[in-house]
């Protein structure tokens, strides 16, 4: 073996380049705007019968509230005439309009309350009863929500008639206890706490059916935790369900203000279509002042300043839809 054969240097092999990539087929490039407007394409049948519905009333009422539209202008025999802010000024210098104002924020606060506390006590206690007893609570729920207005109006006003109520029947069995003949309408307050017990039996299903819903979502390990902490039933309830429930909670409390402001059949139909001052809320008291004292313009501004009093309502529910998406 010669020397040069011993010294020679072995020559790594050359690297060979990659093959060359396949070349992708590009895609017509769209504009920006190409395709934004397929979703309002889809919402406009939606949006037009809403301005139909909704937006025609409404510039209506606007109109109205700020005219001199009475019976005369009804039938055509007068003009109506620009008034500006008068009919405000009017129903805002008016005691009556205050009263009517604390007396409806007072009793929709009281649906409210009572309907979120029956509904919350239900929905924990069906958690705890077996499958039989919860469908039969549930079959019962879905009738009574199911049940129209005026049919629940009707059997209440059975229910609580002066002469033939059984309610006083059955009161008057107890000792002590003498309700035969008592009117309970007599009074504002007594009127409207059975008016108000309607209103809440029609309202308590929902708020069961959707609390039910969401305590399927509260996790048993967290209630379970929580016990072996020492946490009670109402220590388990404060710190593991509640703060679960909250967005379902928040949301069906401002959805039942938003209905309870604006109660009208129970309380007309209760009040055989004409309540007394005690018993007049914002909607009732606006119809009245349009339909029974012919002053249209007037009846027009109260439904206007109550649209504009829920509005601070809906603001508060958009508020937490909105919050619940960013969540999710």
């Amino acid at each position: 073996m010669s020397a040069a054969d011993t010294t020679t240097a072995k020559v790594p092999p050359t690297r060979q380049s990659p093959p060359p990539a396949p070349a992708v087929a590009k895609k017509p490039s769209r504009g920006r705007g190409s395709g934004a407007g397929t979703p309002w394409l889809l919402l406009a049948p939606c949006l037009l019968i809403l301005a139909l519905v909704l937006g025609y009333p409404l510039v209506r009422l606007v109109t109205l509230s700020f005219q001199k539209f009475g019976q005369s202008q009804l039938w055509g025999f007068q003009p109506a005439e620009s008034v500006g802010f008068d009919n405000f000024t009017k129903v805002l210098g008016d005691s009556e309009f205050w009263a009517v104002v604390v007396r409806t924020i007072v009793f929709a606060a009281g649906c409210v309350i009572f309907t979120m506390v029956a509904g919350m006590l239900i929905a924990l206690l069906l958690q705890r009863v077996s499958g039989w007893v919860k469908t039969l609570v549930n079959i019962a729920l879905v009738a009574s929500w199911g049940m129209p207005i005026i049919v629940a109006t009707t059997v209440f006003k059975w229910l609580f008639d002066a002469d033939y109520g059984i309610l006083n029947a059955l009161l008057s069995k107890l000792p002590g206890v003498e309700m035969v003949g008592h009117n309970w309408f007599a009074s504002g307050p007594q009127g409207l706490a059975v008016i108000m017990l309607l209103v809440v039996w029609g309202a308590v299903p929902f708020v069961v059916i959707t609390l039910s819903a969401g305590l399927t979502q509260v996790p048993a390990e967290l209630e379970e935790a929580a016990r072996l902490d020492g946490a009670g039933a109402w220590g388990v309830f404060r710190f593991v369900t509640l703060p679960i429930l909250k967005p379902i909670i928040v949301m069906l409390t401002t959805l039942s203000v938003i209905w309870d402001m604006g109660v009208f059949p129970q309380v007309f139909v209760m009040r055989n279509g004409h309540p007394e001052a005690e018993f007049q809320l914002l909607t009732t008291y606006s119809y009245d002042r349009a339909f029974v004292v012919n002053d249209y313009a007037q009846g027009s501004a109260i439904a206007l300043l109550t649209v504009l009093l829920l509005l601070g309502v809906v603001a508060v529910y958009m508020r937490q839809m909105l919050k619940i998406g960013e969540v999710e």
